[in-house]
């Protein structure tokens, strides 16, 4: 008895820390697709392997319990598989095919819901549309793997790159676990969700106390090998959630969004593309306000440092000036010139 105990709390331990984790990553997100996706799959695979334990334990539970666990493993591997695609470099959002499939899933989950329901269609979903829904996973775990492979090369040693080759992984093990439950036992695939997303959880807290092997500032420049695809990482994070307009971000909070120790990033900046971390900043907030500066109707002076970004009004003028050669309201002035000239030629 005990140990059966014992193996209901360790097999619904994933499930219950999937949603609280999946829910955290939700509200967390602030419209950030990778991170939206993530805590959907997550949520799906917590779904599911819930699913699992109440069956197993108690074989009886109500029919839609069980439509609604196959209906999130359906899910699972679409899932995995915009996750990937939201992270892929130079990526500006879902593509007009993306959103068709994404619809196509959609309207396959509702359909299949709606009109074949569980209570109503025991046999056909026991022994064809759970084994399709397997297979559906499969395929999917096999496009994700496919995409990974393909964008090797731009996310090879960045923190996306082995933080979607963890999940990608983790999704694998799960899948095999369920697969082969006949072999084995159908409680295994819960188990092995337990156990994925807590060596996740494990090397995620490792990351943020330090404890995880981090290289010291090195003395010798790191190579253009592995500082491009870093780079580069930085650039798509910048560009994609313009973290730069935040006057209150720092040093170690990009880095932690970059998922690197913030000693690789100052060496990246300073060795690898001879700037500061403030000197960074001060050339992607002065490229900003240059675009709001020749915007029409021209907004106050203290409003553009504001929305570039900028501390303080002092901040905005030395950093625009040592950048521009001159000033602000000069370079305002200068651009509607420009424009005025161009209207009467």
């Amino acid at each position: 008895m005990l140990s059966q105990h014992f193996l209901f709390f360790f097999a619904m331990l994933g499930a219950f820390n999937g949603l609280i984790a999946a829910s955290v990553l939700w509200w967390r997100a602030r419209g950030e697709p990778s991170q939206r996706w993530l805590a959907l799959l997550i949520l799906m695979v917590g779904v599911r392997t819930g699913k699992s334990v109440a069956f197993h334990f108690w074989p009886d539970i109500p029919r839609i319990v069980l439509q609604l666990g196959l209906t999130a493993c359906f899910l699972i591997g679409p899932c995995l598989f915009f996750l990937l695609r939201s992270c892929q470099a130079n990526s500006g959002g879902l593509s007009h095919i993306d959103r068709w499939h994404i619809a196509g899933v959609l309207a396959i989950t509702l359909l299949v819901n709606v009109l074949l329901p569980y209570s109503g269609h025991v046999d056909l979903w026991r022994w064809t549309i759970t084994p399709a829904i397997q297979y559906v996973w499969l395929g999917y775990l096999l496009l994700a793997s496919a995409q990974l492979l393909r964008h090797r090369s731009t996310l090879m040693g960045t923190p996306s790159g082995r933080l979607l080759l963890g999940a990608v992984i983790g999704v694998w093990l799960i899948w095999l676990a369920y697969f082969t439950s006949g072999y084995t036992s159908y409680i295994v695939g819960a188990l092995s969700f337990t156990f994925v997303l807590t060596a996740s959880v494990l090397v995620y807290l490792r990351l943020r106390a330090g404890q995880a092997p981090i290289e010291p500032y090195q003395d010798r420049r790191i190579s253009d090998a592995e500082a491009t695809p870093q780079l580069q990482a930085l650039e798509d994070l910048m560009d994609r959630e313009r973290l730069h307009l935040d006057p209150a971000l720092t040093l170690p909070r990009l880095a932690r969004r970059l998922g690197i120790p913030q000693t690789r990033l100052s060496q990246l900046l300073n060795d690898n593309k001879q700037t500061s971390f403030k000197s960074y900043l001060a050339q992607l907030r002065v490229v900003e306000a240059k675009a709001l500066l020749q915007q029409l109707p021209a907004k106050p002076l203290e409003r553009v440092a504001e929305e570039a970004g900028f501390q303080s009004m002092s901040t905005f003028h030395s950093a625009f000036k040592k950048l521009e050669g001159i000033t602000p309201a000069a370079f305002r002035a200068a651009s509607s010139n420009s424009g005025n000239r161009f209207q009467h030629s």
